[in-house]
């Protein structure tokens, strides 16, 4: 069987679990996060691989990046991204990449950008299982009331991560 190298890495922010597969990375998610057992089992089902605690220098390099995003240094990941999903998830996850830095959008705008307007709960759902946060920015999807819900790392670290953003994006 196959192995995906994965790491723990804590910052003041918050504990992920980093992940790669092939040179590519599959998982930057939280620790402790509710849904972590079905996301990790997702993705070793996917991959036909398991989970081995090695270091690589992709992961190196992974947590170069997130230290440099959090410090407000960094406003695009450069990382070789490998997601593990249904055909509609990966839909979503392809929206959400496409929503910039120090911006916002809703679940209704996500779900109408990937042509299923009905499919806002999905789209929600979908959201919800991405195992690449901070690069497929699920922290940036909000309520259509503007309400800050659901976010695997916890609502206080989203608000932290928008306002981190929209305090970068003002500078420029």
């Amino acid at each position: 069987m196959s192995t995906i190298n994965i790491q723990y890495y804590k910052t003041p922010q918050a504990e992920f679990i980093l992940g790669s597969y092939s040179e590519r990375l599959c998982l930057l998610d939280f620790r402790y996060r509710k849904m972590r057992s079905v996301v990790d089992v997702r993705v070793q089902r996917g991959l036909k691989a398991k989970f081995v605690e090695q270091d690589d220098l992709l992961l190196a390099e992974t947590r170069s990046q997130i230290d440099e995003y959090l410090l407000g240094q960094r406003t695009e990941f450069d990382l070789p991204l490998l997601t593990v999903g249904s055909e509609f998830q990966e839909r979503v996850w392809d929206a959400l990449r496409e929503v910039p830095y120090g911006e916002t959008s809703t679940y209704l705008e996500l779900a109408r950008r990937i042509g299923k307007e009905n499919a806002v709960r999905a789209v929600a759902s979908a959201n919800g299982a991405n195992a690449i946060a901070l690069i497929i920015p699920c922290h940036r999807i909000i309520g259509s009331n503007g309400e800050l819900i659901g976010y695997g790392g916890g609502i206080p670290l989203k608000q932290k991560l928008l306002k981190l953003e929209n305090s970068m994006f003002s500078l420029f």
